[in-house]
């Protein structure tokens, strides 16, 4: 008899273990690693769903204490035993349950109806049907008639297509079954979320250096290499057409390829790219798409009837029976990392699972993360370049606006004096223009209009926070100190919290700019189905002459009529408390700034700030990526953070606060206990009390990722079998990429 190591679908750490069932011999063929079955669980036997984790011959127990499983759900989507590993390898490398880790990786098929297509086909050859026209003719049955042109025309037609288009009634339609003159089939049709676009054979002719990043791929990929390359090409260097190329390539050879981009918004772009060159063999997967799209999206993968996935980190999971390539599209961006357990990285993850697979992986960015960088540098990925815009097209001119000297010219708007003329002259010259309003990590920072001055933390070199009770606190280590009234630089009054939004920003330049057309894009305009694609087509149509949006503006779009940016409040994010500010800031800017200006028409950047000084403001200026690099890795090593080191972030949360200040402290002890130092906190998280629960936060920072995980594996440990847990839920991520 066969026995099943089944893990119980019930996400809470005490049953995150298999339990042993044994298999009924009518059960047996369908009883895989990966199956989903229903159980019997715990001492009433209640019906559970689990998945097979395992197969055996020999139980671990007596045969007789061993339940049966109650049934396979062979309908439901069966995992293969890679997906059961990639799941295993997820909840070992960030925490979290097996069943979280399960969930990211498997189709949910949450009641969706397989959609049916019937066809209508002719079963009698031309002369019997003649003969029964004319015996319609005599009896004038006119849609009957109608049935029969239609099926002289063509033996096989859609039964939707008689009954809509040609009012052919059901009644006729039943009597030609009768008849044995037709005979009626049904075949599965799968959703498309993807609007029918013509395929256009137009292969564009790469420029040197792309030739030369893919020739670098493929022979390490035709000698069976499969390695991690970084594809570092500035904004407009034709990234796309590198990736284009090698999945063309890899499809000829059976495989299938995933494209990962960071951003929804970013689909229709790049899905209009690969429609162009792939036709109905690529599709898309991502959360604005109904139940059914998705499930339909999986079970095309799974059955080969597409060769490319694109999507946000979802699309990772395609079950693609022979997966050869992983594209990773601007790498360095933040939304890559789940933030939802297990708080997986997309880019790590993607590396593991094409090491699973035997696929190779590029990740592509014009602004590297620090972190693949470092990698690149030390030899572990593979750096390509692409230095130079295609089509002949020159990088923007970059111009950085003082917002000190306007304050001083007793200027007060959000536009800077030049910014103003050259939104004035673009709309005269009928050109477009963004402007892109930096929120990312914008958390109530305190800056000083009169020196730009951004009070900081003094251990960490983050910024401080300004909570409601007039405190300013450092979320990395607690420090905390009063606000105060003046600038503790210049004595400047004018310091305060920074910010404002883009819905604000539409109604000043309404004001400032009344004969203009103005397009908003931020999550209020973005929130229907459909919403992103018709803001982005209608910009690219000209029917605006302004886009204000925030990140959703700044990457991935090629709008061939802007030739000016326009970056406000260019540095909020330059003051997150968040050691990777500095580089969120970077990459950015340099993103946003690359919007302006493609094939032969000169762009234009302007970037608005009150500390034009900084570094990474700098770097922007020059676009000198390895300047920015350079300054920034320095940082890092000094305080050890990421690449240099790792962190992980503890996130304690409980709706009782007495039982959550005694937890947390615990774990804190506990850890202080194996590492004597480098534990830090637990301090109150920025946004404490959420959702009638509140938080507390602890960091550990380790050199090496192999302690950090057994000290993880110690903490999980201790919680599972302290009696001080319940009640509490408890968070690991592992270099976390924002704050709590």
């Amino acid at each position: 008899m066969q026995y099943a190591k089944v893990i119980v679908n019930i996400s809470h750490e005490n049953l995150d273990k298999t339990y042993e069932y044994a298999i009924p011999k009518e059960w047996e063929p369908y009883a895989v690693i990966g199956a989903q079955v229903v159980i019997p669980f715990g001492a009433g036997n209640r019906e559970r769903k689990g998945f097979i984790l395992g197969l055996t011959e020999t139980p671990e127990f007596p045969p007789e204490k061993i339940k049966d499983i109650l049934r396979v759900l062979t309908t439901d989507t069966v995992i293969e035993s890679q997906f059961i590993q990639l799941a295993a390898w997820i909840r070992k490398r960030y925490g979290a349950t097996m069943n979280d880790a399960l969930r990211v990786v498997l189709p949910v098929k949450k009641g969706v109806k397989e959609k049916q297509e019937k066809y209508l086909h002719l079963l009698v050859d031309r002369e019997k049907l003649f003969l029964y026209a004319q015996e319609c003719e005599r009896k004038h049955y006119h849609a009957r008639l109608r049935l029969i042109s239609l099926l002289e025309e063509c033996d096989t037609i859609l039964y939707q297509e008689a009954v809509n288009d040609w009012n052919i009634s059901r009644d006729a339609i039943k009597k030609f079954l009768e008849l044995g003159i037709i005979g009626i089939s049904t075949e599965r049709k799968y959703r498309n979320p993807i609007k029918e676009t013509i395929q256009i054979e137009n292969k564009i002719v790469m420029n040197q250096w792309q030739q030369d990043a893919v020739e670098a791929i493929w022979s390490d990929y035709e000698l069976k290499l499969r390695k991690v390359y970084l594809l570092h090409g500035v904004t407009g260097s034709g990234k796309t057409q590198v990736y284009l190329e090698l999945i063309e390539r890899v499809a000829k050879k059976g495989k299938q390829a995933i494209v990962l981009i960071p951003e929804i918004s970013l689909t229709v772009a790049m899905m209009q790219r690969f429609y162009e060159r792939f036709g109905d063999r690529v599709s898309v997967l991502h959360s604005k798409l109904s139940e059914g799209e998705k499930y339909d999206q999986y079970e095309r993968a799974k059955e080969g009837k597409i060769d490319v996935m694109i999507g946000p980190r979802s699309a990772l999971f395609s079950p693609f029976p022979n997966l050869g390539l992983i594209v990773v599209d601007e790498e360095h961006e933040p939304s890559y990392k789940s933030e939802l357990p297990p708080k997986y990285h997309a880019r790590e993850v993607a590396i593991e699972w094409a090491k699973m697979c035997g696929a190779t992986v590029v990740l592509g960015s014009a602004t590297p993360s620090v972190e693949s960088y470092f990698k690149a540098k030390e030899g572990e990925y593979e750096l390509l370049s692409l230095p130079e815009r295609v089509q002949e097209s020159c990088q923007p001119s970059i111009c950085v606006v003082d917002l000190r000297e306007e304050l001083k010219a007793r200027n007060f708007s959000i536009f800077s004096r030049e910014l103003k003329e050259k939104i004035k002259e673009r709309l005269e010259r009928k050109e477009q223009i963004l402007l892109f309003l930096n929120r990312r990590g914008y958390a109530g920072f305190i800056s000083c209009r009169q020196c730009g001055l951004v009070l900081e933390c003094p251990h960490c070199q983050v910024s401080l926070t300004e909570h409601n009770n007039g405190k300013l606190v450092c979320h990395y280590c607690g420090h905390e100190t009063v606000k105060p009234q003046l600038c503790p630089s210049c004595s400047s009054k004018y310091i305060a919290s920074f910010g404002t939004g883009t819905e604000k920003i539409e109604e000043l330049a309404k004001n400032e700019f009344p004969q203009a057309k103005i397009l908003r894009m931020d999550k209020d305009t973005t929130g229907r189905k459909g919403s992103y694609a018709s803001i982005l087509q209608a910009f690219d149509r000209q029917e605006a002459d302004i886009l204000i949006g925030t990140q959703m503006i700044a990457k991935g779009h090629d709008f061939k009529n802007v030739t000016l940016v326009g970056a406000l409040a260019a540095d909020l994010s330059l003051y997150a408390n968040d050691f990777r500010s500095a580089e969120r800031t970077f990459q950015l800017l340099c993103q946003v700034a690359g919007r302006a200006g493609r094939r032969n028409i000169l762009g234009e950047a302007i970037i608005q700030t009150y500390n034009p000084g900084h570094y990474s403001i700098q770097a922007v200026k020059e676009q000198n990526y390895e300047k920015f690099y350079e300054q920034e890795i320095q940082f890092r090593e000094l305080l050890r953070y990421p690449p240099l080191g790792h962190l992980l972030g503890i996130l304690v949360v409980s709706p009782d606060e007495d039982k959550l200040e005694r937890a947390a402290m615990l774990l804190a002890g506990v850890a202080k206990e194996q590492l004597k130092e480098n534990v830090i906190g637990p301090v109150n998280a920025y946004r404490y009390w959420i959702k009638d629960k509140y938080r507390k936060v602890i960091y550990i920072k380790q050199p090496e990722l192999e302690l950090l995980d057994l000290i993880k594996k110690h903490l999980e440990s201790y919680i599972q079998f302290s009696s001080h847990f319940k009640q509490i839920n408890v968070y690991f991520d592992v270099d976390p990429i924002t704050g709590y």
